[in-house]
């Protein structure tokens, strides 16, 4: 079966429609930090707007523990949302109760209202089947069709995201199909060379990701802190750099595998090596054979590729028609340990084919270091269900959707 789309559910003028975003953005002191979240559901969103729907939008946002906490409350999502579709959006101050009821039954064609963290109550992420269900029916009663258009939970089987699906016509919306067309095309016949860079702080995130694509890519590069794990596993030693060491015999059959399949695992030849983890730490490029011969020995830490490596892997993505990006290659968040993530990301843009930036850290580095979503084939909004989508995982939120993996 196909992904149902919006034009699955007919006309939807004057029909109450709950959109399942993914407003889940980082917020300093109750300020958002990246709107980037809200800006990719606003195609959906005004689409059915201008169908004259009434559109009650529903979102989670960090981990409340299924109870009301002010810290991760919707509203300072919804002013900002306000101001990118430039109308008034209503704030229901709870998800089902007493605001959110009179909120949709003021509700004219056309209008938006957000309604309250859906993580607020526990039936949401309830693992029992039961409670999520009961949560769902609430929700359910605030309308007359569900779209559902947040990527970057669906590979999460929740009360707002599986079972509501299953209880109103649903459909997904533009963001959810943009994604899965796009890294469909990564796993089925992706034009090549295809080129797949890896970061990020572990080896045991990108496990599956590496198995399920080391028979589909041309090149897998390896950087950010999962790159100590595969230069110990050739023998190097890397000083207090991260390192799992449980994983080293994996990787090497990684390595193994990669070379039987004719698949170029690239590796850094060089890293730089700070004193301490810290943005002011003492810091030095280091050859990759030789991490600990530093000023810091032993206790040399390893916070980013070096800059030959930044050179072998720019070359390397710039040489790809498809590369998919999960990861940074260093503590970009540091400036002094930003140089990698920032190299890599430049190569992307100068991609001639497919770039897609996979989400999570990926999508915030790129737009911490100054670069503009539209200067990439595709910024994916799922960290953790782009990771998923391409290990061939079944995700549950696509599935009850009509989507076969």
């Amino acid at each position: 079966m196909a992904l149902r789309t919006l034009a699955s559910l007919g006309s939807l003028a004057g029909k109450r429609v709950i959109v399942r975003v993914d407003f889940n953005v980082p917020l300093k002191d109750g300020v958002i930090t990246d709107d980037g979240r809200i800006r990719a559901a606003l195609p959906t969103l005004n689409e059915l707007i201008n169908q004259g729907a009434r559109v009650i939008a529903c979102s989670h946002l960090g981990r409340p523990d299924g109870a009301p906490d002010p810290k991760y409350s919707l509203e300072p999502v919804a002013q900002r949302l306000s101001e990118l579709l430039g109308k008034p959006v209503v704030f229901a101050r709870d998800t089902v109760g007493t605001s959110a009821q009179e909120a949709v039954a003021a509700l004219e064609d056309g209008d938006v209202t957000v309604v309250e963290n859906l993580r607020f109550n526990p039936g949401e992420t309830a693992k029992d089947d039961a409670t999520r269900r009961a949560f769902a029916e609430e929700l359910a009663a605030l309308g007359d069709a569900l779209v559902s258009d947040g990527f970057g939970v669906v590979h999460r089987k929740q009360a707002s995201v599986y079972d509501l699906a299953e209880l109103l016509p649903s459909a997904a919306g533009f963001l959810i199909e943009k994604e899965v067309d796009v890294l469909d095309r990564l796993t089925e016949n992706p034009e090549r060379p295809y080129a797949v860079v890896l970061g990020g702080s572990k080896v045991s995130d990108k496990l599956g990701v590496i198995a399920h694509l080391l028979p589909r890519a041309d090149k897998i590069l390896v950087g950010g802190g999962m790159l100590f794990t595969f230069l110990a596993a050739q023998g190097h030693k890397v000083g207090k750099s991260l390192l799992e060491a449980d994983q080293i015999e994996t990787v090497k059959g990684y390595l193994t595998d990669a070379a039987a399949r004719g698949v170029e695992l690239i590796l850094p030849v060089d890293a730089v090596m700070a004193s301490g983890f810290a943005a002011d730490a003492d810091h030095v490029v280091a050859a990759a054979d030789a991490l600990e011969d530093t000023p810091f020995g032993a206790d040399g830490m390893g916070l980013d590729i070096g800059p030959r490596t930044a050179e072998i892997f720019a070359e390397a993505i710039r040489g790809a028609k498809t590369v998919f990006w999960n990861g940074p290659m260093g503590v970009f968040e540091m400036p002094a340990f930003a140089a990698g993530t920032k190299a890599v990301a430049q190569a992307l843009t100068e991609v001639d084919g497919l770039s897609v930036v996979g989400g999570g850290d990926s999508a915030a580095a790129v737009r911490q270091l100054g670069f503009a979503d539209e200067q990439f084939g595709h910024i994916s909004t799922g960290g953790g269900a782009s990771l998923e989508f391409l290990e061939g995982k079944k995700l549950p939120g696509l599935e009850i959707l009509g989507w076969e993996s």
